[in-house]
Formats: structure tokens, sequence, C-alpha cells
């Protein structure tokens, strides 16, 4: 699996506005913004890079005025780690990473819950609004980020949010399109005032559900906290490794 999810990094970068390969890597990059989160780069599984291939993945990233960052599952490609430390790069995190199958996946018990995809531009600003309430000011509400999430379905993946009973987001995730028989769910997010009302797994449980229903294998996600994972498991995302976020 560790490939499997690597390979999907890899994919998912090429999709950037933006990518360069460069020395075994692939940089993503998207000149709307400057966010760490979505400009970084990641290994080719097996990638066994020399100095000089991270000293230029390291000026890719200078060039364009953003911080050198990385995300990566290290048990697919066990050279890079030692070769990016070297060049002075230090754990940002480390996060273990569950996966769901068709197989493992179970519907919550609460089916009342009215979870939608979104139609209109107030849809996708009501998620990214309510999303940058959930993550607590990591990033705020733009219409830069109420078009990624439009990009999401119009690429390929998913977006689900539950309506709120006044008519706003009570919460919302995504799912990137599948590539290598696999898809990230992220973004997993529901408004304080909301929160312990299931919503999180209602989201989580309808992406993966859509994205099986193309087709896909599995389904992987990060989680934040061992209240998150308890809500994964519960619909059937099983722990199957690490990925390593470096920065320097």
């Amino acid at each position: 699996m560790h490939d499997n999810v690597q390979n999907f990094a890899v994919a998912h970068l090429l999709r950037r506005p933006a990518p360069l390969e460069t020395g075994g890597f692939v940089a993503g990059f998207d000149p709307a913004t400057d966010s760490p989160y979505v400009n970084y780069a990641t290994p080719f599984p097996g990638a066994e890079p020399a100095d000089r291939d991270v000293t230029a993945l390291i000026g890719a990233f200078r060039e364009r005025g953003l911080r050198p960052r990385l995300e990566f599952a290290p048990d697919a490609a066990p050279a890079v780690e030692p070769a990016l430390r070297r060049a002075g790069f230090r754990t940002e995190a480390v996060h273990e990473y569950l996966v769901c199958t068709p197989a493992t996946l179970v519907a919550p018990p609460d089916g009342s819950l009215d979870v939608r995809a979104p139609h209109t531009d107030e849809d996708y600003r009501a998620i990214d609004t309510a999303l940058a309430e959930a993550f607590a000011g990591e990033f705020g509400p733009s219409e830069a980020g109420a078009a990624r999430l439009r990009r999401t379905e119009e690429q390929g993946g998913a977006v689900r949010f539950v309506r709120a009973p006044d008519g706003t987001c009570a919460g919302g995730a995504l799912c990137s399109a599948p590539a290598e028989d696999t898809a990230e769910l992220a973004g997993v997010g529901t408004r304080p005032a909301y929160r312990g009302r299931g919503i999180a797994a209602a989201v989580t449980a309808a992406l993966a559900g859509a994205t099986f229903s193309r087709g896909t294998s599995s389904v992987w996600l990060e989680y934040s906290g061992e209240g998150s994972r308890r809500v994964y498991e519960r619909v059937g995302f099983r722990p199957r490794g690490t990925r390593l976020y470096l920065t320097l």
C-alpha cells in the first residue's frame, strides 16, 4: 500500500497548474497561492536522489519565493529521507494514514443528516467558509478556496457537505480525483457549533461511497487526533502506514 499511496501522491501533484519534475521528485506548484499545503514536493517511489538533486529541488522552490517542503510515504522511497536531512530538512509532522475499501466501508448509524453535493457558487463559498471556521484560522475563506473546491468536482473528485437547519453549511470534506486506483479524502471539518452530531462520519462515508461507485478500490486519509481517528475507524478506515512531512 505504501507504493500505491506514494504513486497517488506523484499523480496528484502532476495535476497542479505548474508541476515540475526534477531529480526523482515532482513539485506541485500552483501560482494562484503561496500556501505550503498546496505547493510542495514528493519523490517518485524508489527514488535515490543525489545531493545535487536535492539542491536543484530547493532551488525550484526558492526561485518561486516558496518554502521547500515535502510530503511522502518514507517506506516507498527509503533513500529520500537521509538525502533531505543532509540538506537541512527537518520534521514538520509524521502522520499515520488510514485506508478504506468497499469491503470495510460502514454507513453511519444516523442517516438523518442532509448530506449533499454542492451545485452553486454559493454552495462552494459556504463550504469554504465553514472549513475555514472548522480549522480555526489555518486559512481564511476566499474566492480562491471556493474555486479549488469547484475544481475538485470538475476534475473528477467529489465534495460533500451537510446543510445546517438555518441553511448554512455545518461541515464538509472533499475527496480527490482517483489515481493509481486510490483517492485521498481530506479537509474533513465541522463548524464548532455543530460538532458531536456525526457530521464528519456522514460526509466521510458519503465521499468514500461516491468514490467506490466509480470503480476505485480504496480511499485513504490522514487524521489529526485520536477523536478523529475513532470517527474514521467507525466508518471503515484502517491503519496502513505513515507519511512524513519535511520542511527546510
